[in-house]
């Protein structure tokens, strides 16, 4: 597996990451075995991925604990990113002592005494600068030694801009794939400042596998889509297909474009099993044509940028 520097913090990741939203959560992904999801971590690590995302809500501490027990007696292999703002038992909190407490959590579910990567949850804007409660407690956190960075996980271009100008965070996580392009004049402005970068929901939560279309229908966390907005993302669907052609899977060219541009760290799809994980592996193998690449860019600002894309 290929490895990239997250920005300046001298940490190096596997471009191809690990997103552990899936683990331990039947509710959102369907059901997988304890032993199964150990398994699929360690599987994960024998191929050279090390850099795991996770959070306290996920799966209501049972991502973390799982990858806690993978971990064991592998610490040094890993890098591990957690978040806080979003707690185990579902609640929303960015008070300076509940985000301690969430720490304080990971750590005992992860069996680490230190996470290598901490995040705000998609913290309120008004936060998103040094001089607040929440800033200052990374920072406390960092001197402690129980955190090696510290940045926000977010949605926006908009949102990585305030961080970069108003932080020192040195890790950035940001949602960016190719329905969803706009932060990319932002994560250039990371690279300059050398703020690391990892790409969340770059498959589009499934759409950019290619297995969805405009007559399919959803149950679960995917219902949030109306008709219309699955119509219109399978419409977008098919133009993809007919740009990146029959031969490519789709799952690996949607990574290959985030991994194209130089200044992502690291991409974290999920997987549910083996399997999966080595399609999203196999992005890290070649890369796309620059023809391909530019209509994809094409096809974003003639047909996206402005038109509103629920994710």
């Amino acid at each position: 597996m290929k490895q990239r520097s997250l920005g300046n913090t001298g940490i190096q990741v596997s471009e191809i990451g690990f997103g552990a939203w899936q683990l331990g959560n039947e509710k959102d992904w369907g059901s997988m075995t304890d032993a199964a999801a150990i398994h699929l971590v360690s599987e994960a690590l024998d191929t050279g991925c090390n850099f795991f995302d996770t959070a306290p809500n996920y799966g209501s501490g049972k991502s973390e604990e799982l990858l806690g027990k993978a971990f064991k007696g592998k610490r040094e292999q890993v890098v591990i990113s957690s978040k806080c703002g979003h707690h185990q038992n579902g609640e929303q909190s960015f008070e300076p002592e509940k985000l301690i407490e969430s720490v304080e959590g990971s750590l005992q579910r992860l069996q680490t005494d230190y996470l290598d990567s901490l995040l705000l949850h998609n913290p309120p804007f008004e936060s998103l600068n040094g001089n607040s409660p929440q800033f200052e407690v990374l920072e406390k956190l960092k001197e402690q030694g129980k955190i090696r960075a510290y940045g926000a996980s977010v949605d926006t271009g908009r949102e990585m801009n305030e961080l970069l100008n108003n932080t020192d965070s040195q890790v950035i996580e940001v949602m960016f794939n190719i329905f969803h392009q706009e932060p990319a004049a932002a994560i250039k402005a990371a690279e300059r400042k050398g703020t690391g970068v990892i790409a969340k929901v770059p498959l589009d939560s499934g759409w950019l596998t290619g297995k969805y279309d405009t007559g399919s229908r959803f149950s679960g966390i995917r219902s949030r889509w109306s008709v219309e907005e699955i119509e219109q993302r399978g419409r977008l669907v098919e133009q993809v297909r007919s740009m990146i052609g029959n031969d490519i899977p789709m799952a690996r060219a949607a990574l290959q474009f985030i991994l194209s541009h130089e200044e992502v760290s690291t991409v974290i799809p999920g997987a549910k099993d083996i399997q999966q994980f080595n399609e999203n592996r196999s992005a890290s193998e070649g890369s796309l044509s620059e023809n391909i690449i530019n209509q994809l860019r094409e096809m974003w600002h003639e047909d996206i940028q402005d038109v509103n894309l629920p994710w």
